[in-house]
């Protein structure tokens, strides 16, 4: 019978079969067993836990002095320096992580305020078996915001010359495997007045292999200034000879693509080159190529394509550039050119290249320059010049000078109007006077070659050409004259020497009358000797011979060949 419990009133209420049971049964006293196991196991566990943390913070508190001291005797030993380093920190909550900030190198050879090299921050990661290895190894360590700074020429001497030449690299203290760069800067220091310092910013930079007394192998992104574009090379560089950084041996390839050249004052088109350099730092050899298949100056923006291969020594450490030679195309023509391209203290670099264009066209040349399309003139062309480019703000094509000497075979002009006089001149010349008449009403123009030579001097958008000798069958012209790149003056005097005498130019009664003056025109073998001139503008050009007065001085020309 279930149990009951009677409430006021004499209700009777059942009790469940839990409390009946707990009612039942009797309390057992609670066991010790349990606390004996648990203070036999936790108190040791307890003294070990604690054990561990007192070595664990000993070990952490020696760490990071120890591995500052090795970062800092490395560095010491490997760049022979002074080295000062701001901020060091290890932490362990990271995977033992190193971080470090404002690391400055201060070769002892040099008594300079400036480091050679700057680091804003770097960080790498070690293990607890690497801290206790001696050399202790680290995989790869990121370093942010590096400045080097390569001393002037002069103070590289004074190092060289007061610096102990013997080598004591000791034993390295950390021996890295990579080290990856983010925002390096390379300045390349001057002390002379005006001159303002070569920088290079190399936007990413990776080493690797790095260790003492071997070269690195390295990836670096370098942002070129002007023109603007991302030069990306790869190659070793090192040892590092901290006594004559400028002696630090280099190697490499690069590419340099799409590189907009409308920054360049007065030259247009998109650059792509790409090549391989040796040597130490101050003396690179270059072999290289580009191609430029829109190239343009301003005198004429008409683009055309351009490819070269070149052959250069370049001093990294000021940039001057020493071509030797540079092996163009540009459209039909071939051009050779060797010289310098040096900066001059306090002003900026200067071009000097002595250049030779054979075998050429006289179109893709005038295409090029002059602003008149089509060019006036087409032509096989052989040409030697100096080309010297000043520094200055002024576009390339305004500050450009030239001064040499030319030879034009087989010329003609492209305007109908100005060849058909040439092809009048060279007939009448050589007396066939009816025939010009003739092809003058038909309209026919038998395309006469003409031969030119002299010699040039170009500046201020001009050309002064002296010595001029210009040659058709049957006539022979001596000149001197001008003519301005953007055509709008031709200025052009002298003599021309013909085969015919001046009644044989001439059908007619003319004839007849003029027999009477043929002696008086007549000279030193030629039929008849006269001045000419050709004047007016690009749109406009007047040719003229001056039966009717007596040559000036402009006319007469320096030399006078025989008529052909």
């Amino acid at each position: 019978m279930p149990a009951t419990k009677h409430r006021a009133g004499g209700e009777v209420i059942p009790l469940s079969k839990q409390v009946q049971s707990a009612i039942d049964s009797p309390r057992k006293p609670r066991s010790r067993r349990w606390v004996w196991v648990t203070l036999w196991i936790g108190v040791p566990l307890l003294l070990i836990v604690g054990t561990a943390f007192t070595v664990f913070a000993i070990y952490f508190q020696r760490a990071e002095p120890i591995l500052r001291d090795r970062v800092v005797k490395t560095l010491e030993t490997r760049y022979d320096s002074r080295v000062e380093l701001a901020g060091f920190n290890v932490s362990v909550w990271r995977g033992f992580e190193i971080t470090g900030r404002g690391l400055a190198l201060y070769p002892n050879h040099l008594n300079s305020t400036r480091p050679m090299l700057s680091a804003k921050q770097f960080r790498f990661r070690a293990t607890w078996r690497d801290l206790f290895q001696t050399p202790m190894h680290i995989g790869l360590v990121h370093v942010n915001g590096v400045d080097v700074y390569i001393p002037p020429k002069d103070e590289r001497s004074e190092m060289n010359a007061g610096g102990n030449s013997q080598k004591h690299p000791g034993r390295a203290e950390v021996v890295v495997d990579k080290v990856e760069i983010d925002h390096a800067t390379l300045l390349l220091g001057t002390n002379k007045p005006g001159k303002v310092p070569l920088d290079f910013e190399v936007g990413n930079l990776t080493l690797t292999s790095v260790g003492a007394g071997l070269p690195m192998r390295f990836h670096a992104t370098l942002i070129n200034p002007k023109p603007i574009g991302d030069i990306d090379s790869s190659g070793t560089f090192g040892p590092f000879d901290e006594k004559s950084p400028a002696d630090t041996p280099v190697s490499g390839t690069y590419t340099f693509q799409h590189v907009n050249l409308d920054p360049l004052k007065g030259i247009g088109g998109t650059l792509s080159s790409s090549g391989k350099y040796w040597g130490i730092l101050n003396n690179i050899t270059v072999d290289g190529e580009t191609d430029t298949p829109n190239f343009s100056l301003d005198t004429a923006g008409h683009a055309m394509p351009l490819h070269t291969t070149f052959h250069a020594v370049v001093d990294g450490t000021n940039g001057d550039t020493h071509l030797l030679p540079v092996d163009a195309e540009l459209g039909h023509s071939h051009i050779v050119a060797r010289g310098d391209v040096v900066k001059i203290p306090g002003q900026g670099r200067v071009v000097e290249l002595d250049v030779t264009m054979d075998p050429a066209r006289m179109e893709d040349i005038l295409a090029l320059a002059v602003k008149t399309q089509p060019p006036v003139m087409t032509g096989a062309l052989a040409l030697h010049t100096s080309l010297l480019v000043p520094p200055g703000k002024e576009s390339v094509t305004e500050k450009m000078q030239l001064q040499g000497s030319f030879q034009i075979t087989d010329a003609h002009f492209t305007d109908p109007k100005m060849q058909a006089k040439i092809n009048e001149l060279s007939l009448r010349g050589q007396g066939l006077a009816e025939e010009a008449q003739q092809d003058a009403k038909q309209n026919i123009n038998p395309e006469i070659g003409s031969d030119m030579r002299g010699n040039f001097v170009l500046g201020k958008g001009r050309i002064t050409i002296t010595g001029l000798n210009y040659a058709v069958p049957g006539t022979n012209i001596a000149m001197n004259g001008v003519y301005t790149l953007d055509g709008n003056q031709v200025d052009f005097h002298g003599m021309a020497r013909l085969k015919a005498h001046v009644s044989q130019m001439v059908t007619g009664w003319k004839s007849i009358l003029l027999k009477a003056v043929d002696p008086f025109f007549a000279k030193d073998g030629a039929g008849t000797e006269v001045p000419i001139s050709v004047t007016g503008t690009k749109s406009d050009l007047h040719f003229g011979i001056g039966f009717l007065h007596k040559a000036s001085a402009k006319d007469k020309p320096p030399t006078q060949d025989r008529v052909p």
